[in-house]
């Protein structure tokens, strides 16, 4: 068992409520167990920054303009049609 040591004040509107008490009856644990568990998958800074990387490192060659003031120019057209 984990050293539970920290106690938090919640508070949940009813469809929230409903929401996670339905998923614990569901999985039979506590409804904090279930708030416990949704902390524990959230991602990491570290799984951010893989995921980041993997997408980087997979992703099709494409060219790549020879003089960086060509590429800093279609970097931000393409922020500002993104913005758009």
């Amino acid at each position: 068992m984990r050293n539970l040591d920290r106690r938090i004040h919640l508070l949940l509107d009813e469809p929230r409520h409903r929401k996670i008490a339905i998923e614990a009856k569901r999985r039979h644990v506590s409804v904090a167990e279930v708030i416990r568990d949704a902390i524990d998958r959230m991602p990491t800074n570290d799984d951010v920054r893989r995921s980041a990387i993997d997408f980087i490192l997979t992703a099709p060659p494409m060219p790549v303009p020879d003089d960086p003031a060509d590429l800093r120019r279609e970097i931000d057209a393409e922020h500002e049609r993104r913005a758009s």
